[in-house]
């Protein structure tokens, strides 16, 4: 295959060409013909040959040329909640990202993935070849129901239905419930992408401030009554930007407030398994009368693998599955549902679990105090997770030390990107995972002193001006 792309690159081999026979390749290049079989397959299917039967193989087009403008980091759009997932997802493997979302991957439960897989090699064609049940698998279901049982909430497995990932899961309850216009609150810091969705469904984003208990249950209680909003959604447990967690007292007037205002409450808790102990759950509280918890495994185990689930009343899952029929036809991958399922199943799970709880431990605490020698402060330290949410020195702009790390790649994630009110201007998350590389602090240290002086520059030139 290389040999080919080379000559194709080299005009050795033009647009249209034919290219040698299987018989004389494999003797030029010393291997088997079906090996030159395989490889002008492969060929093929990437579209830079083409077939013709009973004729042989033809060159259908010529590579363009490599353009590197296209590979490098895309700094000349606004810092939008769009901004850092785009950047993540699609950054150089050279690029530090301290800002993103999840775990390395070294850090996953790698191995007992690749068990999974040899099982899933071993299964029916079936669960290779067919479209998923609207449920989902029922043995993973009846797991879910049963961890939910450990944390007092009480959820069959007709309460479950099995997604293509989280996201998708607030996608189908946004369907269901918001139509546009409709006022929807959010935590002011929020998950960026909860703003996303929302403006993807035209809803009426209002957001609250967050506290280390949760929510302000006054400024809660006060946009209910001002917006009447249609949803709250939130991360009880861990929350993101923050690393809080919600308090007893906190949930109990959230749940008054939601019933008095007829308002329905998303709970997110993706981050439950890294919590050392569980803390009060929305879900469990409420029995899934008002409350709808979500979550999926791309935090854990692995966001490869697509597969979120949805936990509520028996008449709502039956509304989401056909919403879910009508936007992706068909339940969740069989194939993601049954990877899932095995490495659950896997008696290595809860012990990579323990581990990884220990290790975030020590990156947390090792890395709150190699940014406080920066100036960088924790806003608290959470009891779990990988997130901290910290303040600059001296109100520095984080979407400007953003961008100007972006150029020395490093991707950070500054503060308004996770603020409806745009008032966390002097915040940044990090991620404590994707901390090791030991360039990001002197990134950090260099960007930082460089807005220091820029910083103190306009504030000469106010003086003089104003001299």
């Amino acid at each position: 295959m290389a040999a080919i792309r080379a000559r194709v690159a080299s005009r050795a081999l033009a647009s249209g060409d034919r290219l040698p026979s299987i018989r004389t390749f494999a003797a030029v290049m010393d291997v088997s013909p079906s090996t030159v079989v395989e490889a002008y397959d492969r060929l093929a299917a990437e579209g830079l040959i083409r077939a013709r039967p009973g004729s042989g193989f033809y060159v259908s087009t010529i590579a363009p040329p490599l353009t590197l403008a296209e590979t490098g980091p895309k700094l000349d759009r606004a810092l939008d909640p769009f901004w850092v997932s785009r950047q993540s997802l699609d950054a150089d493997p050279a690029v530090a990202k301290p800002g993103c979302g999840w775990l390395p991957a070294d850090w996953m439960p790698n191995d007992a993935l690749r068990r999974a897989v040899r099982r899933l090699a071993r299964a029916d064609d079936a669960v290779l070849a067919d479209y998923g049940a609207t449920r989902g698998p029922l043995a993973l279901r009846r797991l879910l129901s049963r961890r939910f049982a450990g944390e007092g909430l009480e959820a069959g497995p007709d309460q479950i239905l099995l997604t293509g990932s989280g996201t998708q899961a607030i996608d189908l309850i946004c369907r269901f419930l918001v139509r546009p216009g409709d006022a929807v609150l959010v935590d002011d810091p929020s998950y960026f992408n909860f703003q996303a969705l929302l403006r993807a469904h035209q809803a009426t984003i209002v957001g609250v401030p967050y506290t280390p208990a949760g929510p302000d249950v006054e400024r809660f209680v006060e946009a209910a009554t001002v917006h009447r909003p249609r949803l709250y959604i939130t991360n009880s447990a861990l929350h993101n930007p923050t690393g809080a967690t919600l308090s007893p007292q906190t949930a109990h007037r959230l749940l008054n407030a939601a019933a008095a205002h007829d308002m329905t409450i998303v709970e997110d808790d993706i981050f439950a398994d890294f919590e050392p102990e569980p803390s009060p759950r929305l879900a469990a509280l409420d029995g899934l009368s008002r409350v709808i918890r979500i979550g999926s495994f791309s935090k854990t185990l692995s966001a490869s693998i697509r597969c979120g689930y949805i936990a509520a009343r028996p008449d709502w899952i039956e509304a989401l599955i056909d919403l879910q029929v009508a936007t992706s036809f068909g339940g969740v991958s069989p194939v993601a549902a049954e990877l899932v399922l095995a490495a659950l199943s896997d008696g290595s799970y809860r012990k990579h679990l323990e581990a990884l709880r220990r290790r975030l431990a020590r990156a947390r605490r090792d890395t709150a105090a190699s940014l406080r020698m920066l100036g960088i402060s924790p806003w608290l330290l959470p009891r779990g997770g990988f997130y901290l949410w910290c303040g600059l020195p001296d109100g520095r702009d984080a979407a400007a030390v953003a961008r100007a790390a972006l150029r020395e790649n490093v991707l950070l994630a500054p503060g308004d990107v996770f603020s409806v009110s745009q008032t966390a201007t002097g915040f940044m998350r990090f991620n404590v995972a994707q901390m090791s590389d030991a360039r990001i602090f002197a990134v950090l240290e260099r960007v930082l002193r460089a807005s220091e002086r820029e910083a103190s520059a306009q504030a000469g030139g106010s003086l003089r001006a104003a001299r």
